[in-house]
């Protein structure tokens, strides 16, 4: 049997009375990525069959750590914390807002916070207008943002998935190797 795996993924969906896809960030433990499919379908009952994924990866590391799934019942003392952010962005000329999902670990909020918004992402979507208020990259969803709304991504897996197992974040010598990732349109019957 394969091993368990922490999967990001992008779902999208065109909910009726909308007039554009409209799109979330799930997380899930699985051995597989079909395995996810229930989980899905009730993170995001109102997508019903329209929901696909449009990109997906498996999450093995973060910059110097690795992060495994392990059971419940296994003693980990995790230091860091392992953070999902919503950046979102504008460019001058252009009806969008522009969004970057990151995962950072880190010992802290706050540490996260300021090193989101050393990223590229932030440097290149924000811009002063003339007659008009800056228009600043930001981090959407305050997820981790203030104390209320700080998410770790232990805290957004489904509830039947965190009562099972856990994250182990591990600081390796050298920088992890980047996750692959898979970008188009995945029909979840194709999974």
């Amino acid at each position: 049997m394969e091993p368990l795996k922490l999967y990001m993924l992008l779902l999208g969906c065109t909910i009726p009375g909308r007039h554009t896809e409209q799109h979330d960030v799930f997380f899930g433990i699985a051995h597989k990525l079909s395995d996810l499919i229930p989980d899905m379908k009730a993170f995001w009952p109102e997508a019903g069959d329209k929901l696909h994924v449009d990109a997906w990866r498996e999450v093995t590391g973060v910059g110097n750590y690795q992060i495994t799934v392990v059971s419940r019942e296994e003693t980990v003392d995790n230091a860091e914390q392992l953070y999902f952010l919503n950046l979102g962005g504008y460019k001058p000329g252009e009806m969008e807002e522009y969004h970057y999902k990151m995962l950072h670990v880190s010992k802290d909020i706050g540490t996260a916070i300021r090193e989101a918004k050393e990223t590229a992402f932030c440097q290149h979507n924000t811009f002063t207008s003339p007659g008009s208020p800056a228009a600043t990259s930001h981090v959407d969803d305050k997820y981790g943002v203030d104390v209320d709304d700080i998410v770790p991504v232990k805290d957004i897996l489904p509830a039947s998935v965190r009562t099972q197992y856990q994250l182990k974040i591990v600081p390796v010598a050298d920088q992890h190797p980047e996750d692959e990732l898979h970008l188009g349109y995945f029909q979840l019957h194709k999974l």
